[in-house]
């Protein structure tokens, strides 16, 4: 039976599909819902952003600008999941996307990991780069891949 879900998302359209996916499965089998975004940390080194590029028009570290994304698409997801009778657990997470996610997985006790098949870094392929190694890596925990 399933009791926890854990949907990985970064905000991009085939996870927003996965997303509602998600939420319909939790509604009819009572199970609870995890929503889970990872930080890229190898893509910069202690980097600022300017100014200009920034929400706030400030000068901000790259890491503190990453987490804002993060925050705004994760409450996005948890005012869907709000909208369809379920309280979210929300989850950030600095590191390499498919490790942090297969972490979370063990971590949360899930028995289900949920994402889409093409996120943010998907490039053209069958499968996103983190769907693909996610699937690839070592978990015990079954995972649906919707598609985009």
């Amino acid at each position: 039976m399933i009791k926890k879900i854990l949907m990985a998302t970064d905000g991009s359209k085939t996870s927003v599909r996965a997303l509602k996916v998600a939420i319909e499965m939790a509604k009819k089998m009572g199970a609870k819902l995890a929503l889970v975004g990872v930080i890229d940390n190898r893509l910069y080194v202690g980097r600022t952003i300017r100014a200009s590029d920034s929400p706030t028009r400030i000068a901000e570290s790259v890491e503190d600008y990453l987490m804002q994304v993060a925050g705004a698409y994760l409450a996005d997801a948890s005012r869907q999941c709000e909208q369809g009778g379920i309280e979210p657990e929300i989850v950030i997470r600095t590191g390499h996307p498919a490790e942090e996610i297969l972490k979370e997985a063990r971590r949360s006790k899930a028995d289900l990991l949920v994402m889409g098949s093409h996120g943010k870094s998907g490039i053209g392929s069958v499968l996103g780069s983190v769907t693909f190694a996610v699937l690839h890596g070592e978990s015990r925990v079954p995972i649906l891949v919707v598609r985009k």
